[in-house]
């Protein structure tokens, strides 16, 4: 099966491509690197030729809400119309658990691209998860300032993106499904634990300094906004679990 991963170079892509792939699956990379511009319909084209599958994994470095929102409904519509005259049978979209109900900042932009997907008549799997225990990492580097480490005061549910790269491509090879079950992480953790927990795991003791994000999302990631309702399907692997692996 032919299996065309847009976003396949990031951190999740990557671990999404080589899934496809140990299940004798072909994956096709779409992402700037390898020459294809999600926004721009003709340069999709080429990529989508005798895929019978997409899954959509890509992002934008943006917290504009206007930003998000143009990236997310462009390149979506690009890959669902040129993939549906490609032949492609199943669109497979991540998006994030509370996206929808917050609709602002990055999550304006998933919340857009979810209620496009709905509005097809079918041709499509939607899956929601939680924030990835990579995220971890990123947030550091971004938010390290010299021996001082800021940590966003944050409830999450994290998960491991070999986890959800595994549902992800399972969810590809089947007829699509529309909305299915969330995905999360096995327990709750605070985010200024998981930065204390990597910081230690790789002999670094900079002072974490916790700090409220403002603005709905900020509000969203203090209230448990963005944590999984009960309904939820959890993963296995704990974040320290994890990072033992790393």
């Amino acid at each position: 099966m032919r299996i065309a991963v847009a976003g396949g170079t990031g951190t999740l892509g990557r671990q999404v491509v080589e899934k496809i792939a140990a299940l004798g699956h072909v994956p096709v990379v779409l992402s700037r690197s390898a020459g294809c511009d999600l926004t721009n319909k003709n340069s999709v084209k080429q990529w989508l030729v005798d895929a019978q599958a997409v899954i959509d994994v890509s992002g934008s470095a943006t917290t504009s809400a206007s930003a998000s929102m143009r990236y997310f409904t462009t390149s979506t519509a690009n890959l669902v119309s040129v993939g549906r005259e490609a032949g492609v049978q199943n669109h497979v979209a991540l998006s994030i658990v509370g996206a929808a109900e917050i609709d602002s900042g990055y999550y304006a932009g998933k919340a857009a691209q979810e209620r496009m997907l709905q509005m097809l008549d079918g041709g499509y799997t939607i899956l929601r998860t939680t924030q990835f225990h990579e995220f971890v990492g990123q947030n550091i580097d971004r938010l390290s300032a010299g021996p001082v480490q800021m940590a966003p005061k944050m409830r999450l549910q994290p998960i491991a993106g070999s986890e959800v790269a595994a549902a992800l491509v399972d969810l590809a090879i089947e007829p699509a499904q529309g909305v299915v079950q969330d995905l999360a992480g096995p327990q709750e953790e605070n985010m200024p634990d998981l930065f204390a927990q990597y910081l230690q795991h790789q002999g670094k003791s900079s002072k974490i300094v916790e700090i409220p994000v403002p603005g709905a999302m900020g509000k969203a990631m203090r209230n448990g906004g963005i944590l999984p309702q009960a309904s939820a399907r959890l993963g296995q692997e704990t974040f320290s679990d994890w990072l033992v692996r790393q």
